[in-house]
């Protein structure tokens, strides 16, 4: 494999690969805020503000669509890391033609559907009719693309899995680069203003997706990928049907642990929804860079599964968890010390600025409390061990939901942010309660595709 021949999977685990993976993902991440400030100013010359309004809520619903099929991602590495880890070449190369498969069919789904997946957003979340209009023109570009933006995840899996970072790297800036460019083309030089914008993503992930395939190129040198008995054998079908659906659940759990605290924010006050949006974005600059960890731990976890190697497994958790938990150390002190001139950098109003220095102490001790669940959620989407994050997730939001009851009516806005940091706490807990018997199923006597959860 390309990238990837000169680190053997009998590799030792050590500080210096874990970074290999880890450092290429967090710069890809910290390129996909640029895109959307380019979208943003390039429309913003136009002078109107409906134009601006109808590229955001255009690019939330359809981002919103596809993040429901980022369990490709997450799936494809746990699979393809295992299946690398027990030397079987053939099923790496038929586990990227499963995911792209899937993401096909997926892509045709929401295509066929999504004038009524359009008409429910803009129930949930209406605009103006100006903004409106604008809107379904931006989306009914960019919904041709659909395809193509769900196959980037199976993709970006499959190479995670292989440790080939630098192409996942080398794939985001790509596709940014010609995003950007087209948007000064169509927009700065054309003047096709919202649907240029548009437009120029339709390209980009159509070509982001042409990158991809020739970066996984090695998948395609024999005929594995092409052997349809293997392809759509069903036990692994259908194994990869659970995982997916697992990891699917969780995330839909987790996602609604987040719209539920914007919800009750709302009800807080504009204010304090609006500091609250603030100190959020800290927490995806937490996300960013505890992902490159986590994706450090899904590879090199799903390899020792495969390889049913139980020592690799304790390494690989134990040194990407060191990182990941280092990480946000840092970033928890980076926080206390900078957060306040963030804050004044993101909201002029002198009412947000204040409100949200109130809460920032939630925001400083959150990369610690999360650091945890973050990297055992890598450990066990390497381990396919879904059916126990979805289950611990679920319990982790009956957790939530328990301390919102509790201490929302007494404490307002300190309430809310303290059940989330429950929350955090109970995913990091109940995950901990679990690794015994993740480890203990791991030996070189286990089957490292298709264990007992099936």
């Amino acid at each position: 494999m390309a990238e990837g021949a000169s680190l053997p999977v009998a590799a030792p685990v050590t500080s210096r690969r874990v970074l290999a993976v880890a450092l290429p993902i967090v710069l890809s991440n910290a390129t996909v805020p640029i895109l959307g400030l380019v979208d943003t100013a390039v429309v913003g010359q136009m002078g109107l503000a409906a134009p601006i309004g109808a590229v955001g809520i255009g690019a939330v619903i359809l981002s919103s669509i596809y993040w429901v099929f980022g369990f490709l991602r997450m799936g494809t590495t746990g699979l393809v890391g295992q299946a690398r880890g027990a030397g079987e070449r053939a099923e790496v190369a038929a586990l990227l033609s499963r995911a792209l498969l899937i993401a096909g069919l997926a892509g045709g789904g929401v295509i066929a559907l999504h004038l009524p997946l359009f008409a429910g957003a803009f129930a949930l979340a209406p605009a103006s009719a100006e903004v409106e209009a604008l809107a379904r023109d931006y989306m009914a570009i960019r919904i041709w693309s659909a395809p193509a933006a769900i196959a980037l995840y199976g993709l970006t899996g499959w190479l995670i899995a292989l440790e080939r970072t630098r192409s996942v790297l080398v794939l985001q800036v790509a596709m940014n680069a010609v995003n950007i460019v087209l948007d000064l083309l169509f927009v700065m030089e054309l003047g096709w203003g919202v649907q240029g914008v548009a437009l120029a993503s339709f390209i980009a992930e159509w070509l982001g997706v042409a990158l991809g395939l020739w970066l996984c190129r090695d998948a395609f040198a024999g005929g594995d990928w092409r052997d349809r008995a293997r392809v759509f054998e069903r036990a692994r079908l259908l194994h990869m049907a659970v995982v997916n659906r697992d990891i699917l659940l969780r995330s839909l759990l987790l996602q609604g642990i987040f719209v539920s605290f914007m919800y009750l924010a709302a009800g807080l006050g504009d204010v304090t929804l609006a500091a609250n949006q603030v100190l959020l974005q800290l927490l995806h600059v937490t996300a960013y860079a505890l992902d490159g960890f986590a994706f450090s731990a899904e590879a090199l976890v799903a390899q020792a599964i495969g390889q049913g190697s139980r020592a690799d497994l304790r390494r690989g958790a134990r040194v990407t968890g060191g990182w990941g938990i280092a990480s946000g150390l840092l970033l928890a002190g980076a926080f206390a010390l900078f957060g306040g001139a963030i804050i004044d950098m993101m909201a002029s109003a002198e009412e947000v600025r204040a409100e949200a220095r109130r809460y920032l102490p939630w925001m400083v001790v959150t990369p610690v409390l999360g650091a945890v669940p973050w990297m055992l959620d890598g450990i066990f989407i390497g381990a396919t061990r879904t059916r126990d994050m979805r289950n611990m997730m679920l319990l982790s939001v009956l957790i939530y939901g328990a301390t919102l009851a509790l201490l929302l009516p007494v404490f307002g806005n300190h309430g809310l942010w303290a059940a989330l940091a429950v929350s955090f706490v109970a995913r990091g807990v109940t995950l901990a309660l679990r690794y015994p018997a993740l480890e203990a199923g791991t030996g070189r006597e286990a089957g490292p595709l298709i264990g007992p959860e099936d």
